[in-house]
């Protein structure tokens, strides 16, 4: 029911519109073509980026795994066997990377504490969002995405964004199907909440009534 499907539908319709497949290029490069990898890169280079942000919260950070991420991807790509699909393999990639860098600088995965959130006042958001201009509302969702915790905003991402599937999101992050479904719907709550602050100030933080 969000409209951050839709605006992904668009985005994911555009992105491969007129493009060969993966595998296309793929082949192209395992041949010796390796100028077709430029294209791979500019297909996924901004969702790697954006998860590497999300993971990290730095900007600088994100920019290095990114980077890293393309180049692992490259000298890796002999082992790729297809069994999944090249996108969700190099999710994986930049995923365990950024979770490396966090931990290696010993930052805890930690989300802010938020208020539990009706349905009702989901769908109130939901339509304040609908009225704004695409690109405040994508900055404000994007914000308020960098307050949930790494894993919690890395499944929201790859659902809403990417619209990968719960069995192509537990290949990425490697937790069980039914956890990562607890987690989609508890993150979705979780960013709702959040995002009241940002487009309901009228509503009363604590008793969610509109004043």
């Amino acid at each position: 029911m969000s409209f951050i499907v839709t605006n992904s539908k668009k985005q994911a319709s555009y992105r491969y519109m007129n493009h060969q497949s993966d595998q296309y290029y793929i082949n192209k490069i395992l041949a010796g073509d390796i100028n077709a990898f430029s294209t791979l890169v500019e297909r996924y280079q901004s969702l790697v980026y954006t998860i590497a942000y999300r993971i990290t919260k730095n900007k600088e950070e994100a920019e290095e795994i990114a980077q890293d991420t393309f180049v692992k991807a490259y000298t890796s790509l002999p082992n790729y066997r297809g069994e999944a699909k090249f996108s969700t393999w190099l999710y994986t990639i930049v995923y365990r990377r950024s979770l490396d860098i966090v931990k290696s600088k010993k930052r805890s995965i930690t989300s802010e504490q938020v208020e539990e959130i009706s349905e009702e006042h989901i769908e109130i958001v939901h339509d304040a969002l609908s009225y704004l201009q695409e690109k405040e509302r994508k900055e404000i969702i994007g914000n308020c995405i960098l307050k949930l915790a790494e894993d919690e905003a890395t499944i929201i991402t790859l659902y809403y964004f990417e619209e990968k599937n719960i069995k192509e999101i537990k290949e990425i992050i490697g937790l069980t199907e039914d956890n990562i479904k607890i987690k989609l719907f508890r993150s979705r709550k979780k960013l709702y909440s959040i995002l009241k602050y940002y487009v309901l100030p009228e509503i009363n933080s604590t008793n969610g009534r509109a004043i």
